[in-house]
């Protein structure tokens, strides 16, 4: 039977440069998405499946403010309620009891440049090895079961490293890493043989995109640890979680999974602005005000 996945990895060092100038002040994790910054869309959502041991691993700036953000404020809560403001002071305590139950910790980015590293040093932290749960926390994703419990439930039913698969335009397959699909088991779940990376349109092996959700298990972590030691002695390139699943696919079982919803990445200007709206949409609050502004124009 599968190991419960309990832990999830949050690597949070990038420096939004496609976002500049709004990101030289405002690390991207922070940016407002429908009234939260992106990265607490994240956390609710590992929260919401289940995670109860979440690792945030950057550096410098981007990391503080986002420690600040989570940290709990009772002062602040006491002072608001004082004011009468209750409303304000139940999201502000909420925002510290994410922090409670998704147990979060803090780690500095450490080895090459490259988005396998984070991963690895959030597995080195801990002593056990075992299966965790990775998102990036610059993009979004809605729907009515959430992204990490759709991942969650593909390994259990598998007890391998699942990816975070959606359909996508072949036009756009040079944006994204693209699966090599071997065989369709039916309910999104498809076997892989490896992922290529930002194909040309003609060579995409497949219609899907690997949309920044893993399960990595522990053969996962030995193909990042046996990468970094290369990396070391020729240190050329970067060390790519995406390189280390593929190698592992090579002679491992690795599965996607094509998920239900809609998934918003925030990476450039448009992209942000679309995930912007689409979430202000989504909520209650926001959408039917946002709809009639929509049809007035």
């Amino acid at each position: 039977m599968p190991m419960t996945i309990r832990r999830a990895v949050v690597p949070a060092a990038g420096l939004g440069s496609r976002l500049l100038p709004l990101t030289k002040a405002m690390p991207k994790q922070m940016l407002p998405i429908g009234g939260r910054p992106v990265i607490e869309h994240t956390v609710r959502e590992l929260v919401a499946s289940g995670i109860t041991d979440i690792t945030v691993v950057g550096a410098g700036r981007g990391k503080d403010l986002i420690r600040d953000h989570f940290r709990p404020d009772p002062a602040l809560v006491a002072r608001l309620r004082a004011e009468g403001k209750s409303a304000y002071a139940d999201a502000v305590q909420e925002i510290g009891e994410l922090s409670r139950l998704g147990h979060i910790t803090y780690l500095d980015q450490d080895g090459p440049y490259g988005n396998g590293t984070p991963v690895l040093n959030a597995a080195n932290h801990h002593s056990v090895a075992e299966p965790m749960v990775v998102l990036w926390p610059d993009d979004v994703f809605v729907a009515e079961v959430p992204r990490t419990r759709q991942l969650i439930t593909a390994y259990e039913a598998t007890g391998r490293p699942v990816l975070a698969l959606m359909p996508m335009d072949p036009a756009d397959a040079r944006h994204y890493g693209v699966p090599v699909v071997k065989d369709d088991l039916g309910g999104g779940l498809l076997h892989i043989a490896g992922l290529v990376e930002k194909p040309e349109p003609d060579d995409a092996p497949s219609a899907y995109a690997a949309v920044g959700g893993y399960v990595v298990t522990p053969g996962i972590i030995e193909e990042l640890r046996a990468q970094t030691e290369r990396w070391y002695q020729r240190r050329i390139g970067e060390l790519s979680l995406t390189d280390a699943i593929s190698a592992y696919a090579g002679s491992h079982t690795v599965y996607g999974q094509v998920l239900e919803g809609r998934w918003y990445d925030t990476g450039n200007p448009l992209a942000y602005l679309t995930a912007q709206f689409a979430t202000a949409l989504s909520e209650p609050a926001y959408g039917p005000h946002l709809r009639r502004l929509a049809l007035d124009r």
